[in-house]
C-alpha cells in the first residue's frame, strides 16, 4: 500500500511539474520583488501533499504521525492534533471519505498514545486538539468529537486564574505564565463552543480571555502581540514575536465577531493582521519568516490558517482584504516554486528555499496548511 500511495503521489507531481513549463512573471510592487507566476495547481499539489504525509509521516501503528521523515518516530501531541486539522481541511475540499476514517482513528490512536486519555499537562496542547476535533466534528457530525472537545475544554478551563489579572496558564506544572499560545486557542474554542451549544458561560470566558489577552499582550498603538508573561515568576512580559501568536490573536477577534456581531473585535482583528504582514520582523520581504523545525516549524501555519478565514470574512474592508489576500498569495506561489521538493514533496522552514533532507512533521504541516488554504480560496473565487 505504501509503495502505491507513492507511485500516485509521484504521478501527481510529475503532472505539476509540467504546469511549471509554462509561465509568466509578474511584478510585485508591495514587496519589490518579481516572482515566475504559473497556473498554480493548489487543489492537486494540496492531495499530493495529504498522500505524502500519510505516506511518509504515519507511524507503523497507525495511530499517530511521527516526529519528522528520518526515522523519529516520537509522538508528539500538539502536530498531530494539527493533522487532524489538515485532515479535515482536505475532507472539506474534496469530501473524499478516506479523510472520515483516516481522522477517527487518529483521534483515537492520540488518546491511546496519550495514556488513553485525551488531556495531557499542557493547556495549549488541549486547546489544539479540542479545536480540531470541533472542525472534525463539524465536517462529520460524529459526537465522539464533541465529546472529546467538551472533557478538553473542562480540563483547560482549569487553568484561568487571577494570577497576573486573569487569564489561562501555560501548563499545569508552570500554571503562572500565562502566555497567547494558550489563551488564543481558548478563547477561539469558547467562541465556536458557544455557537454550537449556547451555554452563556463559554461565550463570558471568551470574552473575559480576549479582554485580559488584549490588555496584557497586545501593545496598543501597534496591535503587537508578545508571547506571554511571568514566565520566570518576575511578572515581566516576554516580547518575544512568534508568528502564531499574530494567527491567535486575529482569529480570537474574528471568531468573537461572528459570535457577537460586535465590530470592534473585527477591527482588532484587521488592525492585528494589517500589523502582522507590515512588521519586517515576521514577515521580512512579505514573506513569512523562517521559524526552524521543531515547535517553531508549525507556527506560519497556525498564522495561515486564521489569517484565511479572515480573508474569508465578507465583512473585512476591501482595501485592507485586498492588502490580506495579497500577502497570502505571494507566500502561497513563493512556496510553490521555492519551498517544496519535487518529487518527494518535503516543504522548507524557510518557504523561498528548497529544504534539506530531514522534515519535521511541524514543518510540513506548516506548509500543507498554506496549500490547503490556497485550495480553498481559489476555489472561492478569492485568490486568482
Amino acid at each position: 500500500m505504501r509503495k502505491l500511495i507513492k507511485l500516485i503521489m509521484v504521478a501527481g507531481t510529475f503532472a505539476g511539474s509540467i504546469l511549471l513549463n509554462s509561465c509568466e512573471k509578474e511584478v510585485f510592487p508591495l514587496y519589490n520583488d518579481e516572482i515566475v507566476v504559473t497556473n498554480y495547481n493548489y487543489n492537486g499539489l494540496a492531495d499530493s501533499l495529504q498522500r505524502q504525509l500519510y505516506g511518509t509521516y504515519l507511524s507503523s501503528n497507525g495511530n499517530y504521525f511521527v516526529q519528522d521523515n528520518q526515522g523519529n518516530t516520537t509522538f508528539h501531541y500538539w502536530p498531530n492534533a494539527h493533522v487532524l486539522d489538515v485532515m479535515a481541511d482536505a475532507f472539506g475540499r474534496t469530501k473524499d471519505q478516506v479523510y472520515v476514517s483516516r481522522m477517527k482513528a487518529l483521534l483515537n490512536g492520540i488518546k491511546l498514545q496519550n495514556g488513553n486519555a485525551f488531556p495531557n499537562d499542557f493547556y495549549d496542547d488541549m486547546g489544539w486538539l479540542a479545536l480540531s476535533g470541533l472542525r472534525a466534528y463539524d465536517a462529520t457530525k460524529d459526537e465522539a468529537y464533541v465529546q472529546a472537545t467538551n472533557i478538553l475544554w473542562a480540563d483547560m478551563k482549569k487553568g484561568i486564574t487571577d494570577v497576573q489579572g486573569g487569564g489561562m496558564g501555560w501548563s499545569k506544572g508552570k500554571p503562572n505564565f500565562k502566555n497567547t499560545p494558550a489563551n488564543g486557542p481558548a478563547i477561539i474554542l469558547a467562541a465556536r463552543l458557544y455557537r454550537l451549544q449556547n451555554k452563556p458561560e463559554d461565550l463570558q470566558t471568551a470574552k473575559t480571555l480576549y479582554a485580559w489577552l488584549k490588555s496584557t499582550l497586545v501593545e496598543p498603538a501597534t496591535f503587537t502581540v508578545w508571547d506571554g508573561i511571568n514566565y520566570d515568576g518576575t511578572g515581566v512580559i516576554s516580547k518575544n514575536k512568534y508568528t502564531y501568536n499574530v494567527g491567535l490573536f486575529l482569529g480570537a477577534g474574528l471568531e468573537l465577531y461572528k459570535t457577537t456581531k460586535e465590530k470592534a473585535y473585527l477591527d482588532d482583528a484587521v488592525k492585528t493582521a494589517i500589523a502582522g504582514i507590515n512588521d519586517l520582523e515576521l514577515a521580512p520581504g512579505g514573506l513569512m519568516k523562517d521559524e526552524g523545525q521543531g515547535d517553531g516549524g508549525l507556527f506560519k501555519g497556525v498564522w495561515v490558517r486564521y489569517l484565511s478565514l479572515l480573508i474569508s470574512e465578507p465583512d473585512v474592508p476591501a482595501t485592507d482584504k485586498d492588502k490580506l489576500i495579497k500577502f497570502l498569495k505571494y507566500n502561497a506561489q513563493t512556496l510553490y516554486k521555492q519551498g517544496i521538493s519535487r518529487p518527494g514533496l518535503s516543504i522548507s522552514p524557510a518557504w523561498n528555499k528548497a529544504p534539506q533532507s530531514k522534515t519535521d512533521l511541524t514543518t510540513q504541516l506548516s506548509g500543507m496548511m498554506l496549500i490547503e488554504a490556497a485550495a480553498q480560496l481559489s476555489t472561492a473565487g478569492i485568490l486568482k
